[in-house]
């Protein structure tokens, strides 16, 4: 299943730079010395709302203008996401309103509130609000944006590996986090698309490994519930969308603990002095789980860096090497 092409990326790309830069991607000699191969990240931490997600809530929002703008926008998110949806509605003049367990960070909540959105409080986990979403707006008239299974925000979140390429065409290997998977989508169509011999890693939580179970075996797996303090892969099942784009072309499936992603965030701040959230430094704590099959001075290795919206007194507990 390919629901949309390289092409449509570039596409995707023409429209985006309208209104957001592309970030950079950084060499980090401290990670590639410790990792034996070219280690660079991918800073999507510097986007507008700080995370990959502004990307493809940009590109939605201008391809559906004349709708959304008449019936206003419903999503449900564990901040990123919703996010992304609320920069583009005030940057169109679109109202946006966005479900969320009451336990998502503060950092993202505010954001929100400063963006004009509004935010309803609903359920333990993503899949609860999606649900509770998605009632709300066929019982009121909202245009409803699903997260995960929302195809049109797919081509826009591309574009960042679209970047990597055009910055690192020799790149051979990259690191990007599952949650719902449209980052995954994005690096599986443009890496395969360009080289198919680019190994393309998806990384999940420990605690939250929903896709990984269902790569594994074949079929869709849903879970009772997620245990994990990475809010953007605190994901409780698989997809039926991301998994059948995702399932034959990506070449493995990395997990990871809390704690390795904690370990990660540190890692990050050491050596390229970026702020990452636990979803946004998951590639690096697959990268480090795996560092042996890297080490190859020649070989070139992208992580992502997906996002960086963290509360303040965690970040200093991680930095600081507290627990809990």
């Amino acid at each position: 299943m390919e629901i949309f092409t390289l092409r449509d990326v570039l596409e995707a790309s023409e429209i985006l730079y309208k209104y957001i830069k592309p970030t950079p991607l950084v060499y980090s000699r401290l990670l590639s010395r410790e990792f034996g191969c070219d280690l660079y990240v991918k800073l999507e931490n510097l986007n507008p709302t700080n995370s990959f997600k502004v990307r493809g809530g940009i590109y939605y929002i201008y391809k559906n203008y004349d709708e959304v703008r008449r019936t206003g926008v419903i999503t449900a998110s564990m901040g990123n996401h919703a996010q992304s949806i609320a920069y583009a509605g005030q940057l169109f003049g679109v109202e946006v309103k966005v479900v969320m367990p009451d336990w998502v960070s503060e950092v993202k909540k505010n954001s929100l509130r400063e963006l004009g959105a509004e935010i309803i409080t609903y359920g333990k986990f993503f899949d609860e609000a999606a649900a509770y979403a998605e009632a709300l707006a066929s019982k009121r008239g909202y245009k409803y944006i699903h997260a995960v299974n929302e195809t049109q925000l797919y081509p826009g979140v591309a574009t960042m590996h679209l970047e990597v390429i055009r910055e690192l065409s020799s790149v051979e290997q990259v690191f990007n986090p599952i949650g719902g998977g449209s980052g995954a989508i994005g690096a599986c169509i443009v890496y395969k698309s360009f080289d198919p011999r680019i190994r393309v890693v998806g990384v999940q939580a420990e605690g939250a490994p929903a896709f990984y179970e269902s790569w594994k075996m074949g079929k869709l797996v849903s879970k009772e519930s997620v245990n994990t303090r990475a809010e953007g892969l605190a994901v409780a099942k698989a997809y039926e969308v991301p998994y059948a784009i995702i399932r034959d072309k990506i070449d493995d499936i990395v997990l990871v603990s809390d704690e390795e992603m904690e370990a990660a965030i540190r890692d990050l701040y050491y050596s390229v002095r970026q702020v990452a959230e636990h979803a946004g430094a998951a590639a690096l704590a697959a990268a480090r789980r795996v560092k042996q099959s890297l080490e190859d001075r020649r070989k070139k290795v992208v992580v992502m860096l997906t996002g960086g919206n963290i509360d303040a007194s965690q970040y200093a507990r991680i930095i600081s090497g507290g627990k809990g």
